[in-house]
């Protein structure tokens, strides 16, 4: 099953009680539906949960049922139809609207004064026209509809949440979307899923905890790279003052230094510093090999 799939079997979950905020849920569904007009509602879904839920939120928002609905159990794509003009004409005049006109060029904000009722129709419009990728992959929340204003209308409303999002139209479609994680779980919270916010914590926890095991490891491996470079330059600086003879010619203290280095090659500074008797400081080591390969230049 996909993110989106179980994030809303889990909203599919959430009793449908006040009447004022079956009706915003039912109106966000409509919005972002497949068709909303003065002659026919149509309502397609694959989600066997939310098929199980609509039946009872249109019961309870407008006290009807559907004309055409799948058996139980159905597979596939399950439609929910209305086409009783009787029907259409009074969830038209619910919400405010006139007949002659495009019942979807706008959202009645008179049906949303309520938090609860905000958070009802956003759960509705994700019902419809949401999706989330799975956020172990990436971020993204998107809700689409094919109607420009709605989805104008709709980015004010999540500013007025305080969730500002980004909108963009593709191939006829109007697209709200998040791509910042903070906002997608705040989203997920509002609308009842705090179980798939918290999914998205942990994959974020889980990332960010990877990513940090990756730098560490790049960065040694880096410091391990420029040990190995700065050991083969003092090693072949030692080699050339031997092919010169003047290696038995140097004070004591750095002959010490150039025989530990050649007999410990892979040895990092602090490491080979111990290996003196008695031991000496890696700044004295590092003075010590700088002066060996100043000589051999």
């Amino acid at each position: 099953m996909s993110f989106s799939f179980d994030t809303k079997n889990e909203l599919c979950r959430l009793p449908v009680q006040r009447l004022c905020c079956a009706r915003a849920e039912a109106y966000g569904i409509l919005l972002y539906c497949n068709t909303f007009s003065a002659s026919e509602i149509r309502v397609i879904t694959e989600n066997p949960n939310f098929a199980g839920r609509l039946p009872k939120l249109f019961h309870r928002a407008f006290g009807l049922g559907f004309d055409r609905q799948p058996e139980p159990g159905a597979p596939g794509k399950m439609v929910f139809q209305i086409t009783d003009p009787k029907k259409l004409s009074h969830i038209i005049d619910l919400f405010g609207y006139s007949p002659e006109q495009s019942l979807v060029l706008h959202i009645n904000f008179g049906m949303l004064e309520e938090e609860c009722c905000r958070a009802s129709f956003l759960r509705g419009v994700f019902f419809a026209g949401g999706s989330i990728t799975d956020p172990l992959k990436r971020y993204h929340l998107e809700l689409t509809t094919s109607h420009a204003q709605a989805s104008r209308e709709l980015e004010v409303l999540l500013r007025e949440c305080g969730y500002p999002p980004k909108s963009l139209s593709r191939s006829g479609s109007f697209i709200t979307y998040f791509k910042q994680s903070d906002q997608i779980e705040d989203f997920l919270t509002l609308i009842g899923a705090p179980v798939a916010a918290m999914s998205i914590m942990s994959a974020k926890l889980e990332k960010d905890l990877r990513n940090s095991v990756n730098r560490r490891i790049n960065c040694d491996s880096a410091n391990v790279d420029k040990a190995i470079e700065a050991a083969q330059e003092q090693l072949e600086a030692i080699r050339r003052l031997r092919a010169s003879d003047r290696l038995d010619q140097l004070p004591e203290k750095l002959r010490q230094t150039a025989a530990l280095r050649e007999a410990n090659p892979e040895m990092t500074l602090s490491e080979l510093a111990g290996e003196f008797d008695p031991p000496v400081t890696k700044s004295c080591l590092n003075h010590r090999l700088r002066k060996l390969m100043e000589l051999a230049k």
